[in-house]
């Protein structure tokens, strides 16, 4: 059996929207087993025992979401070096761009030495005033059905030994 770990953060709901979706997703491969965890409750030790990663965010004042980074910040250097090559990817709920947030994820996982097995995935909300991007969010059927294909595919592809 090959482990899954999604790590999200949301702040109104969009971006546990997609990672219940990427989940569901990979539940659909019998041979997976799935661990959705919010930002605050990963650790070490999860990363340690997943096979890969599906690293889901907000984008805030142009960076990922505060409680990610610090998972990140907390769990960096405890598998520094003992997770090398294994597969991630890495999805945004933007407002408007999500790029700032992404290359941050980028940027840690190349520390981490972590393979891309696909190229991130943003869902723009289209969200600018304060009183939209503060709103909770309702992501739209087609984009919550690409998190559920790329959580279907990261599965299947973990089983077969693709990445």
């Amino acid at each position: 059996m090959k482990t899954l770990l999604i790590i999200y953060h949301s702040i109104t709901g969009g971006s546990k929207a997609m990672a219940h979706a990427v989940a569901e997703g990979a539940a659909t491969e019998e041979e997976i087993i799935t661990l959705l965890l919010h930002a605050s409750e990963a650790n070490a030790e999860h990363v340690l025992k997943a096979d890969g990663y599906v690293f889901i965010t907000p984008e805030t004042l142009g960076s990922m979401a505060g409680l990610m980074k610090d998972f990140f910040d907390r769990t960096y250097y405890a598998v520094l070096d003992q997770i090398n090559g294994r597969p991630y990817t890495a999805l945004v709920c933007a407002g408007s761009d999500g790029h700032g947030a992404v290359r941050q994820i980028q940027r840690i996982a190349t520390g981490w030495r972590l393979n891309e097995m696909a190229p991130p995935e943003i869902v723009c909300t289209h969200a600018q005033t304060p009183e939209d991007i503060l709103a909770p969010k309702t992501i739209n059927p087609e984009d919550l059905q690409r998190c559920r294909d790329l959580g279907a595919a990261f599965a299947s592809g973990l089983v077969m030994g693709l990445f």
